[in-house]
């Protein structure tokens, strides 16, 4: 009866585990379609309109920024950590809520990412109703730099 009660446990805790970390994958899918910029639509917006160009963050790993960002892009940190988190609401503290802010990560395929969806939050939660996310399908290399849009490297 022991081990039987000790078996159900460990595979409830395994089955629990699971459970988190599949929801903590998914979490940029939670994001809908209307809060979503494409790599071209970007592009477009920063054509079209140089003196009106929004803040745009990079909220995943500093590594990956230094190796390929987008230029006048800064890097805040990961927004899957608290500390991210904390310097995202930091640097956005004194904007009006109604600056344009794109937030992108692209460290691995949109399914995965989980950085933006916190970021995304975070800042809707501060009362920020124009934030944009670009949707990297595969990663920042792919969706961006493979593609021959504007790239800048280091810090």
């Amino acid at each position: 009866m022991k081990i039987r009660l000790l078996l159900t446990k460990s595979v409830l805790a395994v089955a629990a585990a699971f459970l988190m970390v599949v929801q903590v994958a998914g979490q940029a899918t939670a994001i809908p379609p209307s809060r979503q910029i494409t790599p071209e639509d970007l592009v477009k917006l920063l054509q079209s309109s140089p003196e009106q160009k929004p803040l745009m963050i990079q909220v995943g790993s500093h590594v990956l920024y230094t190796q390929a960002h987008i230029p006048g892009s800064e890097y805040i940190g990961p927004a899957s950590t608290e500390a991210g988190l904390q310097q995202l609401r930091k640097r956005v503290a004194m904007l009006r809520r109604t600056q344009l802010i794109v937030l992108y990560c692209g460290c691995c395929p949109w399914s995965h990412c989980p950085n933006v969806e916190p970021a995304d939050n975070a800042l809707h939660k501060m009362g920020f109703r124009n934030v944009k996310i670009l949707y990297i399908a595969e990663n920042f290399g792919n969706d961006w730099v493979n593609k021959g849009y504007p790239t800048a490297k280091g810090d």
